[in-house]
C-alpha cells in the first residue's frame, strides 16, 4: 500500500559521498528517478561529516541548535574525548520520525544504520555494536530494537560483516547486508518510514581520491546496492529520496594540530607505564579534537584563547579559526564546541597525532580503533604500506585469536599523507554539484531551485503528509 491513513509510505536511502556531479551513466538506478522526480545539489552544515549532517537532516536544525557538533567531542566533565557515541539521546530537538508519529499515532519508522541509533523513538532500529570480551578481543555483532530481530536478520543474511564495514578491508559488503536487511524489513514489517544508511562510496574516496578513474566502479557498486532497495520501494509505490551527508575532495595536506599545540607548550601526554605516549587532555592547556577537515580547539583558560587563535592562524593548511561569535555566524556555537573551531584549506585535513616520535605512539595507534583514538583517523583505511607481508602478520595475529590468546591487530601505518579524500569544510559556492552532497526525490511535488540540510526534515513530512 502507498499510503495509510492519510500518508505515504517513504524511503530515505543516505548514500554517503554521492555528489550531483556523479549522477549519471554510473548510476542508472538512482537516475531513474528522475523521470518522475529531481535532483538538486544541496548546501549543508559546518561540520559537514556523518553524525552532525545526519543530525540536521532529522531534526532540520544547525548543530548549534541539536549539539551534535561533531563524530565526537571533548566531555569536560570527563575530560575525555570520545567518538563515536551511539545513543540518539545526545541529539536535542525533535527528529522527524517523532513529529510524524505525533500527527499520525500510527506512523512507524525503521532505522537502518543511521547513527546515534540506539534508543531512538523508532518501531525498528540496526546498527553495528561489537562485543569486546575481556580477553581483548572485539566479536561481530549488531545491536537491534527489537532485540530478537538481531538473531532475525543474521540468521537469515549472514553475521554483519563488521570488518568490511570500516578499516583495510571496508568494501561493498557492508552496504549488500544493510540493503538486503533492509528491504527484508521494508516488506516484512511496512514502516511507514525507512532510513537506510549505505556507506561504501566513503571507502575509495578517502583511499584514491575522487579523481582516481577507479571510483566509477565504487558509484556503480553502490548504485546497485540502492537500485535494489528503490525497486523494493516502487512495488510499494512509496517515495523515495536518495541523498548524502557531504562530498569528498582531493587532498594531498595532513595537518598535524595537536604537535604544533604541544611544540608551543599548550598539551601535555602521560608517558604510559609500557613506553608510550598518549594525550592528556583535562591536564593539556589547550588540545584539538581532530575531525576529518575541521577540529574543535579546547582551550582551558580564557586567557589564552587569544594566543591559541594567533598560533593556528599562522599553521600551514589552516584555512581559518573560528572563535565564539565566528561560530554563532556558522551555526557551531554549542557548549559542546571547542573554544576555537579550525577549518582546514580544500587540499588539507586535521590528523589527531600529539608524539613527535612514532616510537611513542600509543598502541592503538597502529590498529582499528575508533573509540579511543582522541579523534578520526583515516588512515585506519589502508594496511599499512612498510609492512612486506601483510597476509604473514594477519594469519599470525588470527592463529593466537583462534587458541584463545590475546592479540594486537597492529596493521596501520602512522603516515597520514597516503590518505588521498576529505571532507567536512563546507563546499566553495562554485563547487557545491562537485564537492558537496545530493538530493534526488522521485517526486516533484517538493521540487524546490535550492536546498539546504537543514530543508529535508520539512520535504520528507511534506512527502508523507502534504504541504
Amino acid at each position: 500500500m502507498s499510503s495509510r491513513n492519510g500518508f505515504r509510505r517513504l524511503v530515505v536511502i543516505n548514500v554517503v559521498g554521492l555528489t550531483h556531479e556523479m549522477i549519471g551513466v554510473n548510476t542508472p538506478n538512482i537516475s531513474r528517478l528522475l523521470d518522475t522526480g529531481f535532483a538538486r545539489p544541496m548546501a549543508t552544515v559546518l561540520p559537514a561529516v556523518t553524525c552532525s549532517v545526519q543530525a540536521t537532516l532529522l531534526t532540520g536544525l544547525m548543530p548549534a541548535q541539536h549539539g551534535i557538533v561533531a563524530n565526537g567531542w571533548y566531555f569536560r566533565e570527563l575530560a575525555e574525548v570520545m567518538f563515536w557515541k551511539q545513543s540518539n539521546h545526545l541529539i536535542q530537538g525533535e527528529r522527524v520520525f517523532q513529529t510524524a508519529k505525533q500527527r499520525d499515532a500510527s506512523h512507524t519508522t525503521a532505522k537502518m544504520f543511521w547513527w546515534y541509533n540506539m534508543y531512538a523513538d523508532v518501531q525498528w532500529s540496526v546498527t553495528p555494536r561489537p562485543s569486546y570480551p575481556a580477553d581483548g578481543r572485539k566479536v561481530m555483532d549488531i545491536y537491534s530494537e527489537p532485540p530478537e530481530f538481531r538473531n532475525e536478520l543474521q540468521n537469515k543474511f549472514g553475521r554483519f560483516p563488521l570488518f568490511n564495514f570500516w578499516g583495510p578491508t571496508a568494501d561493498i559488503r557492508s552496504s549488500a547486508w544493510i540493503a538486503n536487511a533492509s528491504i527484508e524489513v521494508f516488506r516484512k514489517y511496512q514502516p511507514s518510514m525507512l532510513l537506510v544508511y549505505l556507506p561504501h562510496l566513503d571507502y575509495n574516496l578517502q583511499r584514491l581520491g575522487p579523481k582516481d578513474p577507479r571510483i566509477s566502479e565504487d558509484i556503480r557498486l553502490v548504485d546497485h546496492e540502492a537500485g535494489k532497495l528503490i525497486d523494493a520501494a516502487q512495488e510499494a509505490d512509496a517515495d523515495i529520496v536518495v541523498l548524502s551527508e557531504y562530498g569528498i575532495t582531493e587532498v594531498n595536506q595532513p595537518i598535524h594540530i595537536n604537535r604544533a599545540l604541544r611544540n608551543a607548550g599548550f598539551l601535555r601526554v602521560r608517558m604510559e607505564p609500557l613506553g608510550w605516549e598518549t594525550l592528556d587532555c583535562g591536564a593539556s592547556k589547550a588540545f584539538a579534537v581532530a575531525d576529518h577537515q575541521v577540529a574543535h580547539v579546547y582551550v582551558q583558560r580564557p586567557d589564552d584563547v587569544a594566543r591559541v587563535k594567533a598560533l593556528l592562524e599562522r599553521l600551514d593548511g589552516v584555512e581559518k579559526v573560528l572563535d565564539r561569535e565566528a561560530q554563532r555566524e556558522a551555526g557551531i556555537d554549542h557548549e559542546r564546541s571547542g573554544e576555537l573551531v579550525c577549518v582546514s584549506h580544500r587540499n588539507a585535513w586535521f590528523t589527531y597525532y600529539f608524539w613527535q616520535d612514532d616510537r611513542l605512539a600509543p598502541d592503538y595507534a597502529r590498529t582499528v580503533d575508533i573509540h579511543r583514538k582522541p579523534g578520526y583517523d583515516p588512515v585506519e583505511l589502508f594496511i599499512d604500506p612498510t609492512i612486506r607481508f601483510p597476509k604473514l602478520r594477519i594469519a599470525n595475529r588470527l592463529a593466537r585469536k583462534m587458541l584463545g590468546f590475546r592479540y594486537y591487530m597492529d596493521m596501520i601505518g602512522l603516515d597520514a599523507g597516503i590518505v588521498r579524500g576529505s571532507h567536512g569544510r563546507l563546499p566553495d559556492a562554485n563547487r557545491l554539484a562537485e564537492d558537496g552532497p545530493v538530493l534526488i526525490c522521485s517526486s516533484k511535488r517538493v521540487e524546490r531551485d535550492e536546498l539546504h540540510a537543514t530543508d529535508v526534515r520539512n520535504l520528507m513530512l511534506n512527502l508523507q503528509f502534504g504541504g
